[in-house]
């Protein structure tokens, strides 16, 4: 746990320091004076006036740099921005020149967006950099020779296990991944495929079953490759650990039942829970029985491994290449970030599938991956451009939302205005914020 929390503290610590510097480097470049620019709050968030002290500070110039003890986010404070820490009696004075709201309205709109277009850029430079050194690992369903191992929600549609899906309202299915988030984010409403005996299926997909593959995708993976398993490991703890079970043996029978694949082993389990049950190994050419208490989960206690791994396939790319395809898995990360916004309010219970740093956590690998770490934290560079562009007063968004209007009626909006919004879409992203990190209760 200690090593997923510290990749996800390194991720946003590179994030949000860039994402300041974005807003201070438009800021500078128009001679704007910026009074603090800070990694981690100096006060107690989003208190502005209480326990205000840094660890590390320094002024150089105008500027003071500094580390906050608070550890998280950071901020710049730009002299003349209208926000709910600015002291109020400011707002009726003249704007002085070496202040942002002095500044013309395609000035301020830069300053503002210079976070957003610096995550932006990042999530892009991400991306391309991953694929030009690791590149990009699929798996095709053509590669997968037992067909596919269904989860209820699945299994509710009409899937059965040993099939294949072959493609959605009509589109080939590239990459078996994919295809809950397709069906969740594109609004699938058919599927198509092959049962197991050969037979040609086509689903109908509905609002129900949407909600229902959301609901139960932390859970269970809706479809994964089918296979036949052997002993991976035995947890030391459990059951198996007390049997004559041992890695790589192979189970192919509970209490005389046979068995193949894993989805059948894990059903006869489950019929089996809280009992001793006989099992047949195949201990490589010799069959072995043994005895095994199952637990009330319906589980033995060991990992499984498969005979035969499905085949993934491997894309290099060149470094013209990996920009191109940098750019267009960037791209595609935005258009889904929009969608699954669109997907909150229109998929039943989706609401209730918002995450916050403890889910976060729990996508981080247990082990230090590069590999992992910086596509984790492309996608999240890319996440929070789109979040602060929505416009929500507080947000970078809710601050362009009002500068575009100025340029496009001619009217600019009150700087008490801006500030009184700024104090309410401080709630609302608190509040927001708060929803999000308790989804570990709501889950």
């Amino acid at each position: 746990m200690f090593i997923k929390i510290a990749q996800l503290f390194l991720s946003l610590t590179i994030l949000v320091t860039l994402h300041e510097f974005g807003h201070f480097w438009f800021a500078k470049r128009f001679k704007c004076r910026v009074d603090k620019f800070y990694l981690f709050f100096d006060f107690l968030f989003p208190f502005a006036n209480i326990m205000n002290f840094a660890l590390i500070k320094k002024k150089i110039g105008d500027t003071e740099y500094g580390l906050g003890w608070f550890p998280f986010g950071g901020y710049v404070q730009i002299a003349g921005m209208v926000d709910e820490q600015m002291d109020k009696t400011l707002i009726d004075k003249p704007a002085e020149p070496w202040e942002l709201r002095s500044k013309p309205a395609w000035q301020r709109l830069l300053v503002m967006m210079g976070g957003i277009i610096v995550n932006f850029v990042l999530g892009i430079f991400i991306f391309w950099m991953a694929l030009f050194v690791w590149g990009k690992n699929t798996l095709p369903i053509t590669n997968i020779p037992h067909g596919l191992m269904v989860d209820s929600s699945a299994y509710e549609m009409g899937l059965r296990n040993g099939d294949y899906i072959t493609s959605l309202d009509g589109k080939p299915v590239k990459s078996i991944n994919r295809i809950p988030v397709e069906i969740i984010m594109n609004g699938v409403s058919t599927i198509e495929g092959v049962h197991a005996n050969g037979k040609k299926f086509s689903l109908p997909v509905n609002d129900d079953d949407r909600s229902k593959i959301l609901r139960r995708l932390k859970k269970t993976s809706f479809v994964e490759p089918r296979f036949v398993p052997t002993v991976a490991g035995i947890d030391s703890t459990s059951f198996a650990a007390n049997s004559d079970l041992k890695k790589d043996d192979r189970i192919i029978a509970v209490n005389n039942v046979p068995v193949i694949f894993y989805d059948e082993l894990k059903t006869q389990l489950v019929a089996n829970k809280n009992t001793k049950a006989e099992l047949t190994l195949l201990r490589g050419k010799d069959t072995v029985r043994t005895m095994c208490q199952v637990s009330d989960m319906g589980t033995l206690g060991f990992w499984p491994g498969a005979v035969t791994e499905p085949k993934i396939e491997e894309q290099k790319f060149g470094i013209g290449q990996a920009f191109v395809q940098g750019i267009k898995d960037g791209m595609e990360q935005i258009v889904m970030q929009a969608k699954q916004f669109v997907v909150i309010f229109t998929v039943k219970d989706a609401h209730k599938k918002v995450g916050g740093f403890y889910t976060m956590v729990q996508q981080m690998s247990p082990e230090w991956d590069w590999h992992a770490f910086w596509m984790f934290t492309g996608f999240l560079s890319l996440a929070l451009a789109f979040m602060n562009f929505l416009p929500i007063p507080m947000l970078d968004g809710g601050y362009i939302m009002f500068i575009l209007w100025e340029m496009v009626t001619g009217k600019k909006v009150s700087d008490k205005v801006i500030y009184y919004a700024n104090n309410v879409g401080l709630f609302i992203v608190l509040g927001l914020m708060v929803y999000a990190n308790t989804d570990w209760l709501r889950n």
